[in-house]
């Protein structure tokens, strides 16, 4: 007995590890088509149609070089002389000047833009550091120049609203001069793109997130049906005892 349930167990080994071979042939092919598909990918041999998608994903992150209709937006600090008691400061650009700018031509429609040769994208930041302004972490200096990529005539006609960007500035004498252009060319970011804090949210995830939503909103419901139960009972009790008072009252009243 001991003889023959150690040859089943030796036939149990065998097939264990002829199953495990299968198997392991398997995975490897599948790992070499993965491959395969990888540096097919990497070499651009992609479908038509993932290829035009990709191009698409990746222009509108910013990432490739951008060209189109569109204006040309100069701007330079003010050359007039200060009046005496008056802050000097308002003769310059600021930041908030060109992100002034830049959302009015976002709102307009522009496809693609760039400060002084840096490409605008969600994370590029515009803000005043000394006499300069960082914009993806580069210092630039006056004059600026913002390319926008869109419709000519609306995208110029949004900085020329009468209490617009453009009045502004020339009140205060600084330069703001427009061109429209057929061949505008926005150039790609170049910065860096790190997610530190975030992460891609998978599809099992989403799924719990609505699954608590759910439950929540049930637990509430119950929780406000069983207080408006409890608000009508009690409704009910004062109702019962209100003629009681008032009889009391009464019979007081006569007394």
């Amino acid at each position: 007995m001991q003889l023959k349930s150690h040859n089943q167990y030796q036939n149990l080994a065998v097939q264990r590890a002829e199953d495990l071979t299968v198997r392991l042939k398997e995975v490897q092919e599948d790992r070499d088509k993965l491959v395969k598909e990888l540096d097919e990918y990497r070499a651009g041999r992609i479908s038509g149609a993932a290829k035009k998608e990709m191009d698409e994903l990746k222009a509108r992150a910013g990432e490739t070089e951008m060209e189109g209709k569109g204006i040309v937006f100069t701007l330079d600090d003010s050359k007039q002389a200060a009046k005496a008691g008056e802050n000097k400061n308002l003769y310059i650009i600021h930041d908030d000047d060109l992100l002034r700018v830049v959302n009015e031509l976002r709102s307009a429609g522009a496809e693609a833009i760039s400060l002084n040769g840096q490409r605008l994208i969600g994370s590029s930041e515009i803000r005043c550091v000394g006499p300069t302004v960082l914009v993806n972490e580069r210092r630039l200096a006056a004059p600026f120049v913002i390319s926008a990529i869109g419709n000519p005539k609306t995208l110029e006609s949004s900085l020329k609203l009468r209490g617009g960007v453009i009045e502004n500035f020339k009140f205060w004498g600084i330069k703001a001069d427009i061109v429209q252009s057929d061949k505008v060319r926005i150039p790609a970011f170049q910065g860096k793109r790190t997610f530190e804090f975030a992460k891609m949210v998978t599809e099992e995830e989403k799924k719990e997130d609505n699954k608590e939503t759910v439950q929540a909103a049930e637990n509430k419901k119950e929780t406000a049906g069983n207080a408006q139960a409890k608000d009508n009972k009690v409704t009910a009790d004062a109702g019962k005892e209100q003629p009681a008072d008032r009889r009391n009252n009464a019979g007081g009243g006569a007394q």
